[in-house]
């Protein structure tokens, strides 16, 4: 086997909070990730969620909604002049969504959901797909078979961990290798890595002190770039609070992940195995 090809020429980042609280929040976030990213060469796109319709329990904050998430990310857009990401969850959504940002998301929990899979493929829009934790490394080539099928012109694929166990995500990067075949950009999510999906009864948790393990050993094993989770005041978020990073302590963060994706591509070679 031999060293997977790399996608791209500098490190993609893709941070923002969980999910849309208030403009001046998101706002604040989307300032201050794009100065750093700027700062440290990455190739930025800020996200945030106008609809957690994934959430563990039907009383929890969901966002905005649509209309009022879509007009917080086109202000910011056109204020910042950086590409937004959304993530979709129903079929017709796409088409409002596309309007917006420049990245349609697919949610990992529907990674397999065929009409949504299309209806955002055939806005135009390039679209990342999350890799379902149900799902082995080499199953999203289905995913993106419907995608490019339906006329996806760019897809990202994203990495964010396997079930392991009741309430529990590992990763396991010997992964890499076969979602590297697809020759799509691959990123890894090192805020739901660290989640613990249901640990709370009515909500999910988590422990943000994995992350930076979890990022630098992603950076390492040759991924092209990093997706953070990341608000103000992490403890005070209304929606994954235990897993989004410090926005205060961003900047060490991503510079660590910055440093070893240089190093990973510098390293020489290795010559092709038999087996």
């Amino acid at each position: 086997m031999e060293d997977p090809p790399m996608s791209v020429d500098h490190p993609i980042l893709v941070a923002g909070p969980c999910a849309i609280e208030d403009y001046d929040t998101t706002a604040t976030c989307a300032e201050e990730l794009a100065r750093v990213a700027q700062l440290h060469g990455f190739d930025f796109v800020f996200k945030a969620s106008f609809d957690k319709a994934n959430r563990t329990s039907g009383r929890s904050f969901r966002g905005p909604g649509l209309d009022q998430g879509l007009d917080t990310l086109r202000r910011i857009r056109e204020a910042l002049g950086i590409r937004v990401l959304c993530d979709v969850h129903e079929s017709a959504q796409s088409t409002a969504a596309g309007e917006v940002a420049d990245i349609l998301q697919i949610p990992a929990f529907l990674c397999r959901q065929t009409d949504l899979l299309r209806s955002c493929a055939s806005t135009g829009r390039t679209v990342n797909l999350k890799k379902g934790p149900f799902l082995a490394p080499w199953q999203v080539e289905p995913a993106l078979e419907k995608l490019m099928d339906s006329g996806a012109k760019e897809v990202w694929v994203t990495e964010r961990g396997s079930s392991f166990g009741h309430g529990d995500l590992v990763v396991d990067f010997r992964g890499l290798n076969a979602m590297r075949a697809t020759g799509c950009p691959l990123l890894f999510d090192a805020s739901h890595a660290a989640q613990k999906p249901g640990a709370r009864g009515d909500r999910s948790g988590g422990d943000r002190r994995s992350t930076p393990v979890l990022a630098r050993a992603a950076a390492g094993a040759g991924f092209d770039g990093l997706y953070l989770e990341v608000h103000p005041r992490p403890e005070e978020a209304l929606s994954d609070p235990d897993t989004q990073w410090p926005l205060s302590a961003i900047e060490p963060l991503i510079l660590q992940f910055a440093r070893l994706w240089d190093c990973q591509r510098s390293l020489p070679p290795l010559p092709p195995l038999r087996s």
